[in-house]
């Protein structure tokens, strides 16, 4: 069996204006002192790739316009809104006023499975990630309705930043909108 790939035309992809003007599945991404700007570039893209509604950098997290972020977000940071916050305790008081529930991915003595998390379409989630060394800062972990961690086998006892926010956000983007 022969296979064509498909064209950029034929995946009748949103232009840029068109995805600041869909509907974007209820997610808002917390970068809590991540510290590779190509990290940071990558959940850019995957922000784009599964439309959530915002990033919001803080701490010591690299900001667009950068190089690097650039690299790897490939335009992502022209389509996926964002912004830096400094006091990231308040504003995610206010989200949670405003009824998102705030989950942060990180390994405690009460995480969840994110194979077990009981994800529901139509909530609004709040998914924080944290530096790649230290994790998600103990005051935000605080702050959190939930800890989610990802279930590992092998020897190493975390994944790479990216490489969880790809994970996490096809598992909520995929119940999201149903």
């Amino acid at each position: 069996m022969t296979r064509k790939k498909l064209s950029l035309e034929e995946l009748q992809r949103a232009t840029i204006k068109d995805f600041k003007s869909q509907v974007k599945n209820p997610i808002v991404v917390v970068l809590d002192n991540v510290r590779s700007a190509m990290n940071v570039g990558s959940v850019f893209r995957s922000a784009d790739a599964f439309a959530l509604e915002q990033i919001i950098l803080t701490g010591i997290t690299p900001q667009p316009p950068h190089k690097e972020i650039n690299k790897t977000a490939i335009g992502a940071t022209e389509s996926v809104a964002w912004q830096y916050i400094e006091d990231i305790a308040s504003e995610l008081k206010k989200l949670q006023s405003e009824g998102y529930i705030i989950i942060s991915i990180e390994q405690t003595d009460d995480s969840i499975p994110l194979r077990d998390y009981p994800i529901k379409a139509h909530d609004k989630y709040v998914l924080i990630l944290g530096n790649e060394v230290s994790g998600v800062s103990e005051e935000l972990i605080d702050l959190c309705d939930d800890c989610i961690e990802i279930k590992q086998f092998g020897t190493k006892h975390s994944l790479n930043v990216s490489v969880c926010a790809g994970i996490v956000f096809w598992a909520f983007a995929k119940e999201a909108l149903q």
